[in-house]
């Protein structure tokens, strides 16, 4: 996962009116996606109601890919009636301590270097 600002996660909609959210969904849900989480198209989040299944879609992947340190029914919840800066500020830090804790690329471990007798 990209490491993102929270701090921009909460401000750039503000500036933006709300367009930096959309994109934040949308890059992210590429990136969990790409990471094993079922994830629908971001067009439907133009369909009313219909937006708040992929909320709820969303959220739920962020909690399969961060392996339960997100609950997915309290960021749906919160970003349904409180606002989502604070859901995906929630969010994105869990991504961002994904990213510090993941290992580096597809290498597999290390084998230990066995002394020459």
């Amino acid at each position: 996962m990209k490491n993102r600002s929270v701090a921009a996660v909460v401000l750039l909609p503000l500036v933006t009116f709300g367009i930096y959210t959309l994109y934040w969904f949308v890059s992210t849900k590429g990136e969990l996606n790409e990471k094993g989480a079922t994830i629908p198209t971001a067009w439907l989040l133009i369909v009313p109601f219909v937006n708040i299944f992929w909320y709820y879609k969303y959220f739920e992947g962020a909690e399969q890919v961060t392996g339960g340190k997100v609950n997915s029914i309290m960021l749906f919840l919160v970003g349904l009636f409180v606002t989502n800066l604070i859901s995906s500020a929630i969010a994105q830090d869990a991504y961002n301590n994904l990213a510090v804790t993941a290992p580096l690329g597809n290498m597999p471990p290390q084998q230990p270097i066995q002394p020459v007798v």
